[in-house]
């Protein structure tokens, strides 16, 4: 039988995009399963790819501005404009929109502030800024856009978004009132006073795309889960836990807001920068996966695929939080549908609650070389990719 194959990956952070990732295993399938029926579908949660997916699937355009990178430096950002209209009824339902947006903004946070941008021996939050956010959200506002749609994944940043809102007018003093510019956490503690600027009107409506369920603060928030990977060290994260605490209730007074938002499930995405939207401008949160399901009439693909190929650069047990590579394979779990999960990383056990699930097969492969050193094994991903689902395929005849 000739089978109908599912591509959903999402990408490997540091190794390769969910496209690269998608043709490679395209390839593997059509050397095996020739007469096999293939459908693409590059995941993104609203990390990496984000603007150019949704931009693009809406037949909208691209736009490229300098922006202040998560170090401050100069990069070369895009931002996307979709007329409504050309969006999918499902998906502009989700949203939540006023009735009158016409013109929609696609912002990818990964853009401005992502982690791809710092090398991996120099990632530390502690100095980075989401301050290129900021700039993006001014253009979409400059350039009269009705609503945007801002994707959060994939961020270097720990900072509340208080370096977007900085970018926006938002000011910040220490006990002197003396400004305090160029946030970062570094200079958390120095901030005595956060003033808002009286242009609050002028924000259109906000919906942040994400698939974390994580709230602001504590075990379960942003410093202690997050963190980590954005090369923050136990002994700091403690400390910057409560340095955010302690400037989102200043952010809250300032924004006459209840303090009560930094629970939110998602308010801890991308470090913080989704409490402090949530907070300073209104926005609301919106499932990415779900989003993107819609946006891309996935629904289809999904009813009639009977092998699913997904993955992602780690397989463990935040990946059942929601994410892409777990959404697509939950969207397939009451059908006779096999899977076959593709991780840079695999966390054997935070793989049971799948098989537990699915009504189909479910075979793993895992990229990594135990023998190589991180490095090594993310520059080599893409070819482990290829040459173990080549045997995979080999062995099991499909």
């Amino acid at each position: 039988m000739a089978h109908k194959f599912l591509l959903a990956f999402d990408k490997f952070k540091d190794s390769m995009t969910a496209h690269a990732a998608t043709m490679r295993a395209r390839q593997v399938i059509e050397k095996f399963c020739p007469d096999a029926s293939i459908h693409e579908a590059p995941l993104t949660d609203g990390g990496e790819g984000f603007c150019a997916i949704l931009t693009q699937a809406a037949s909208g355009t691209l736009e490229t501005q300098e922006t202040c990178g998560p170090r401050f430096e100069a990069l070369g950002a895009q931002i996307g404009f979709v007329d409504a209209e050309r969006v999918p009824a499902e998906s502009l339902a989700s949203l939540n929109l006023p009735a009158s947006v016409e013109r929609i903004a696609v912002i990818e946070m990964a853009q401005a502030a992502g982690i791809q941008s710092v090398p991996v021996t120099e990632r530390d939050a502690r100095f980075c800024t989401s301050f290129g956010v900021g700039q993006q959200l001014l253009k979409a506002i400059e350039e009269r856009a009705d609503a945007i749609l801002l994707g959060v994944g994939g961020s270097a940043t720990s900072d509340l978004g208080l370096g977007a809102l900085e970018a926006l007018g938002f000011e910040f003093y220490d006990s002197q009132r003396i400004r305090v510019e160029k946030i970062t956490p570094a200079l958390f503690p120095e901030i005595a006073f956060i003033e808002r600027p009286d242009t609050q009107e002028t924000i259109p409506a906000i919906r942040i795309a994400c698939d974390v369920n994580n709230p602001l603060l504590g075990p379960h928030g942003a410093a202690h889960v997050f963190g980590p990977q954005k090369g923050l060290t136990s002994e700091y994260i403690p400390q910057l836990d409560g340095e955010v605490d302690r400037l989102a209730r200043l952010l809250c007074g300032a924004c006459k807001a209840d303090f009560s938002l930094v629970e939110t499930p998602g308010a801890g995405a991308a470090g913080g920068i989704a409490a402090g939207l949530l907070i300073a401008l209104g926005a609301e949160l919106v499932s990415g996966f779900s989003l993107v399901r819609s946006w891309l009439r996935l629904e289809t693909a999904l009813q009639e695929a009977d092998f699913l190929i997904t993955g992602e650069g780690k397989w463990d047990a935040s990946s059942l939080d929601g994410k892409g590579p777990f959404a697509v394979i939950d969207a397939v779990s009451d059908r006779a549908v096999d899977v076959l999960l593709v991780a840079g990383a695999l966390d054997a056990e935070a793989t049971l609650p799948l098989r537990d699930s699915l009504n189909g097969n479910l075979y793993t492969l895992e990229l990594k070389d135990s023998e190589k050193s991180l490095q090594e094994n993310l520059v080599e991903g893409p070819r482990r990719l290829s040459e173990l689902m080549e045997v995979f395929f080999a062995e099991k005849s499909l």
